[in-house]
């Protein structure tokens, strides 16, 4: 093993933390993954895995959680380098930041940062505050909402959340769709009925291809280092989803505009800003900013930047220098399984044609979660696929 400390992946029953498993385990880092359960954790069969750790709850047992992951770095030789993998995880962390701090090595260094910039309504008053454009948003506390709402920001609108991770969790979309002040009034009833905060904003117009993602690596001196960008083509749910169908695309204005406001408000490590292109204008918006390593991150590594060796490299004392991909790689990102239901629901709305899809496959593809190198998972999530069909067929 070349690499003396060791990575603590929190969460391997999702793409994201195989990503970021292979990403280490492949240039010979000891990766350790921590679950709160061994079901549906088709990362950890990768060959790349070193070890898997069952530890309490992150969430219902958060005290107990917290103890696990001090115990087992206080363990080690060297401070482990930690990855949270998903939004819950960044907010477990971040809420003990100033404590972790003290037995693991992070990009972040102001304990409540990560959350702020995760919120929504700050991250967009941030955004506005440093010269980045943000879709006209009002909040259900200001003055005369309906009327702002109504005469600034029009319908169709959103209802969206402060919390993206708890409110998929409630209501299993990320937003509400309102067409008319009816449909606005019964979707924040719907969301303060569950403690959840919500703003109404403006729809961006331009198809799902007009959504752009900038992702960059900024150093412990504040300084964008590496990026590159890419361009949707398909998410699930259609208009308002995740990627499932993703390229790589050069785009040096959303660099322009993405690397003066990561630096400007004091950014650190891996970030993902997701803009949209206004149909109407030209001119990009800021959507959110993703504070953890993404589910483009197989797609990143494949067009030239390893994104989680990056930090693991800069926090264990080496030096990382500059890269940026500044050409058209024409790769696709490919989340094959959500992305058959995104084109069957394009197709279905005539969005999308079929040839249109048919003719999309045949390009380089980063796929989710398949690799010839590392096919366990692989193997094990289709298990996993066939596990559920089955449970609803028969229950």
């Amino acid at each position: 093993m070349k690499h003396k400390a060791k990575a603590v992946i929190l969460g391997s029953n999702y793409f994201i933390g195989l990503s970021v498993i292979r990403c280490l385990g492949a240039n010979g880092v000891y990766t350790v993954a921590m679950d709160y359960a061994k079901e549906n954790t088709y990362a950890s069969k990768s060959r790349y895995l070193k070890e898997q750790r069952i530890i309490p709850h992150y969430r219902h047992e958060e005290e107990a959680a917290l103890r696990e992951l001090i115990d087992y770095a206080e363990r080690q030789e060297a401070k482990p380098v930690l990855f949270p993998c998903g939004d819950p995880y960044v907010e477990f962390v971040d809420r003990h930041l100033d404590v972790l701090r003290g037995y693991y090595l992070l990009n972040m260094t102001d304990q409540g940062f990560w959350s702020s910039v995760m919120d929504k309504a700050f991250l967009h008053k941030l955004a506005a505050r440093h010269g980045v454009l943000v879709p006209e948003t009002a909040h259900p506390s200001e003055p005369d909402f309906e009327a702002t709402v109504a005469d600034r920001i029009g319908f169709p609108c959103i209802v969206k959340p402060a919390d993206s991770a708890s409110f998929v969790s409630i209501f299993r979309v990320k937003m509400f769709k309102c067409f008319d002040l009816a449909e606005l009034r019964a979707s924040i009833a719907k969301a303060e009925e569950a403690g959840m905060d919500v703003v109404a904003q403006r729809i961006v117009p331009g198809f799902d291809d007009q959504m752009y993602t900038y992702d960059a690596y900024v150093n412990q001196s504040g300084k964008v280092t590496h990026w590159m960008t890419c361009r949707k083509l398909r998410q699930y749910p259609i208009n308002f989803g995740a990627s499932t169908f993703t390229r790589q695309q050069h785009v040096p204005e959303l660099n322009a505009i993405g690397a003066p406001f990561l630096e400007a408000i004091g950014y650190r490590g891996f970030a993902e800003i997701e803009f949209k292109r206004d149909a109407g204008n030209g001119r990009f918006y800021l959507i959110e900013v993703n504070a953890r390593t993404t589910t483009l991150n197989v797609l990143l590594r494949k067009c030239g930047i390893n994104f989680p060796m990056l930090a693991y490299a800069e926090l264990t004392g080496g030096e990382i220098g500059t890269n940026a991909v500044t050409r058209d790689t024409g790769i696709v990102f490919n989340y094959l399984y959500e992305d058959i239901l995104s084109a069957r629901a394009y197709i279905r709305a005539k969005q999308l044609s079929r040839g249109q899809v048919l003719r999309s496959y045949f390009v380089r593809q980063a796929p989710a979660i398949w690799s010839v190198r590392d096919p366990a998972p692989g193997f094990h999530f289709l298990l996993m696929l066939l596990r559920k069909a089955k449970r609803r067929l028969t229950g």
